[in-house]
C-alpha cells in the first residue's frame, strides 16, 4: 500500500524532479498539561520563512529520529526533552524538498524557551491564532481536533 503524500504548493515544480531523495525530519511535539502545544516559526532567511510549524530538523548521519529531536531541540530552541513518545509520519511534498516528518510527542523538557535562529514561539491551542500555517502542519492540528473532539476550523484560512 501506498503512503498519502501532501502535496504542498502543487502548482509549482518540484527541485530535483519525480525521483529526489526523502528528507527524514524530527518533529517535536510539545504538549503542556493544559492541552497548549507550542509552534515556532521558519527562521528568517529558510524556505517559507515566517511560516508556523513544530519545532524540530533533519536527520544527521547515524542518527535515529529520537536523537535527532533531542539535538535539534537543544540547538534550536534550548531545551532537553524527556521522554520521546512517537506519534505519527506524514509525507509531504514541498517544491524544495520531499520530507518525511516524524512526529513524536513530548511531555517534559528543562530549560527556559530560547530562540537560537532568530524565529518566534508561541503555545497554542485549537483553534491556533498564529499565521500562516505551514502545510505539513495542518495534518497534526487536524489529528488534534480528532483527538479532542473538536469541531471547527484547526487555524486561520491562508
Amino acid at each position: 500500500m501506498t503512503a498519502k503524500i501532501l502535496m504542498a504548493d502543487a502548482g509549482r515544480s518540484r527541485q530535483g524532479g519525480a525521483n529526489r531523495k526523502v528528507v527524514e525530519v524530527a518533529v517535536g511535539v510539545l504538549l503542556q498539561a493544559d492541552g497548549r502545544f507550542l509552534l515556532t516559526s521558519r527562521p528568517p532567511g529558510k524556505v517559507y520563512e515566517g511560516y508556523w510549524e513544530f519545532p524540530g530538523g533533519k536527520l544527521e548521519r547515524g542518527e535515529n529520529v529520537e536523537q535527532a529531536l533531542r539535538r535539534e531541540l537543544k540547538e534550536e530552541i534550548g531545551i532537553t526533552i524527556g521522554a520521546v513518545h512517537p506519534w505519527t509520519v506524514e509525507m509531504v511534498d514541498y517544491p524544495h524538498a520531499l520530507v518525511r516528518l516524524n512526529f513524536c510527542k513530548v511531555f517534559e523538557w528543562t530549560g527556559e524557551l530560547q530562540m537560537h535562529e532568530g524565529q518566534s514561539f508561541s503555545w497554542q491551542s485549537l483553534p491556533v491564532r498564529v499565521q500562516p500555517v505551514l502545510p505539513g502542519t495542518v495534518p497534526v492540528l487536524d489529528w488534534f481536533a480528532q483527538e479532542r473532539e473538536f469541531s471547527g476550523a484547526t487555524h486561520p484560512a491562508a
